[in-house]
């Protein structure tokens, strides 16, 4: 069992950065591909970005290359979302995600549907405000 905890959400101008941590449990957090996923109002939940276990291969949704950086630190199983240039059609509930389907597998692998994902946080709210 892994359990996700967010942290770093908040109400931030148009423009601003955020950097989101999500802390896992657990002993196995090194073999899990992990995964940000958004959900905005009235809209399904979509992967933001994606970070095999060995943090060798990442995954951005078009909409946010460039703009964020998903990485992980196995020693402190955690898992980061570092986030600039926001915008208005960010603002979402942000949730950190783990597969444990794809854990002990390919370490490049970086599963990219809500499905693969076995473990969830309870969400981080991030506001933008234009």
């Amino acid at each position: 069992q892994v359990q996700l905890v967010e942290s770093g959400g908040g109400l931030v101008q148009a423009g601003g950065s955020l950097r989101l941590s999500c802390q896992a449990s657990g002993r196995t957090f090194s073999s899990y591909p992990m995964a940000w996923f958004r959900q905005a109002p009235g809209k399904e939940r979509v992967i933001v970005a994606g970070i095999s276990s060995s943090g060798g291969s990442t995954y951005y949704e078009d909409s946010v290359k460039g703009r964020f950086t998903i990485s992980r630190d196995n020693a402190k199983n955690t898992v980061y979302l570092q986030m600039n240039s926001l915008n208005y059609e960010d603002t979402a509930v942000y949730y950190c995600a783990a597969s444990a389907q794809y854990a002990f597998g390919d370490i490049t692998y970086i599963p990219r549907t809500r499905t693969a994902y076995d473990y969830w946080g309870q969400g981080t709210q991030v506001t933008v405000s234009s």
